[in-house]
């Protein structure tokens, strides 16, 4: 047998080698953290640009008095009047009911779009990408001439004897929630699929083989590993419904006003900006609370799992 080369154990380090150690790594660390920075710079500034810049002239805005100078009046505009309360109310309601229909809808579809064969889900899947392709504008005017009182809609439920005479379907609430659903529906599924394809499939068979019914497995153990996914779909809906305009516009006919329409109708009827600039900065700012929320809520869920 060959000899088998020894080493000598390491001996104990010194105060001094440690101290040493720890200002290289220290040394380390600072020039990995300025390597990153250097490499993100770039992407910072173009996010300086384009996001925080028209944040802060749209904040000096709404300061800024019908007199020219500082004030805080069109915020307390907004705090006298109570039919911007209102619209607040109104778009947060719109939004909260898109986005409850939204789940109705999208959480079957997700399901079965991570439960069908790859072949079918693909095929469901170009299903449900196929709206991107058209403008939403497009779209919005779709309905428009479906659920008119000459519609198919109502054709169809008058054909049908389901009605007397056509029912209102546009210009209404009604109208406007079905366009919002239609166009928010993909945004909800897109991120509830992937969520769902990361869940293991063994656990729903090993709920099973421990006597547990398909619906009782369900409800223990997919759906509140899919809970993440879900939330972040419902924050991606509610938030981009908080600032729809073109839908409620067309379809909402002047009677349905969410802010989005009201920050328009300040800029066209006040001879500044400040008014619109203080109901955006309003709009941001409760957004910005909603979004906070809602990560707290989906890191809770994720360490839940």
């Amino acid at each position: 047998m060959a000899d088998v080369t020894s080493f000598p154990a390491p001996g104990p380090i010194g105060q001094a080698e440690f101290e040493a150690n720890r200002r290289a790594l220290e040394r380390d660390r600072r020039a990995e953290t300025r390597m990153r920075i250097n490499l993100t710079l770039p992407a910072l500034l173009v996010v300086f640009v384009l996001m925080v810049c028209p944040i802060l002239w749209l904040l000096s805005l709404s300061v800024v008095g019908g007199d020219g100078g500082l004030s805080l009046e069109n915020y307390a505009l907004f705090f006298s009047e109570q039919v911007y309360v209102e619209m607040f109310l109104k778009t947060f309601m719109i939004a909260f009911v898109v986005t409850i229909i939204c789940v109705l809808l999208g959480y079957p579809v997700a399901y079965l779009l991570a439960i069908l064969p790859p072949s079918w889900s693909g095929v469901l899947m170009l299903a449900v990408l196929v709206p991107f392709w058209t403008s939403g504008l497009v779209r919005t005017f779709s309905w428009l001439i479906i659920l008119q009182r000459n519609g198919i809609v109502n054709k169809s439920l008058v054909w049908l004897g389901v009605i007397d005479k056509p029912i209102p379907l546009v210009h209404n609430m009604t109208g406007t929630v079905i366009g919002m659903v239609h166009i928010m529906v993909p945004f909800l599924i897109l991120p509830l699929y992937a969520s769902m394809k990361a869940i293991d499939g063994n656990l729903m068979r090993a709920g099973a083989n421990l006597g547990s019914s398909p619906t009782h497995a369900f409800f223990r153990i997919f759906l509140p590993l899919s809970m993440p996914g879900l939330v972040a779909g419902m924050i991606m809906v509610f938030v981009m419904c908080l600032g729809f305009y073109i839908t409620p516009a067309i379809l909402g006919g002047g009677k349905i006003k969410m802010i989005a329409q009201r920050i328009e109708e300040s800029i066209s009827l006040y001879p500044t900006w400040g008014p619109a600039a203080a109901l955006a900065v309003l709009l941001l700012l409760m957004t910005a609370v909603c979004l906070f929320i809602s990560l707290k809520l989906v890191r809770w869920l994720a360490a839940g799992r």
